[in-house]
């Protein structure tokens, strides 16, 4: 659907990469997604979603607060199944309940720190990431980061509009969208085709 030159890979693309939207990357209309910066169907997205974790070799989720606290009817719901989605596709969970700089120093085997995601993504060896349940200003932040600094393959699934700066983003997750991709990784696993 997109003819856009630059593409959203992983890094590293070195210490200071270009926001994703200031190389023409746009954010997708309902129904639609990102890969690699480039617009397409959400369903498209989300058996690619499904195959990357499955194919990773150490996949990692980060769900933020926006998941983590049972703030508003819905989020205790909506974690259950992704904590069953994570452990479908085999994946850890690190989570990242307070976005606050913990300096002098962070312990990457425990968390992630947003000022320094890739610290937690090198300790770890993380080669897929998903973060979810991430306040978008936080998220954007954090995605540049791990694209500047490391190789780890980033998926957003955002409960808003989505995020340029990973290189799959799927948008308007909500319960349902959690419940679909969960359906189609049991359809992999069974050897269909998504």
């Amino acid at each position: 659907m997109s003819t856009l030159k630059y593409k959203v890979a992983a890094g590293p693309e070195g210490y200071l990469p270009p926001a994703a939207a200031s190389c023409g990357i746009v954010l997708p209309e309902k129904g639609e997604a990102l890969i690699e910066g480039a617009i397409v169907p959400e369903e498209e997205a989300m058996l690619e979603i499904v195959k990357k974790l499955q194919n990773a070799s150490n996949p990692v989720f980060f769900p933020g607060p926006l998941l983590l606290w049972d703030w508003k009817e819905g989020v205790r719901e909506k974690a259950k199944e992704v904590k069953e989605f994570a452990d479908l596709m085999d994946a850890r969970i690190i989570p990242m309940p307070d976005y606050r700089p913990k300096y002098p120093m962070i312990n990457p085997e425990i968390e992630i720190n947003p000022n320094h995601p890739n610290l937690t993504i090198w300790h770890n060896q993380i080669d897929v990431c998903v973060f979810i349940g991430v306040h978008c200003h936080y998220a954007n932040v954090a995605l540049k980061i791990v694209r500047g600094g490391t190789d780890c393959y980033t998926i957003a699934l955002c409960a808003e509009m989505g995020h340029e700066d990973a290189m799959i983003s799927l948008r308007d997750v909500g319960l349902q969208k959690i419940k679909a991709l969960k359906e189609i990784a049991v359809k992999l696993k069974k050897g269909g085709q998504g």
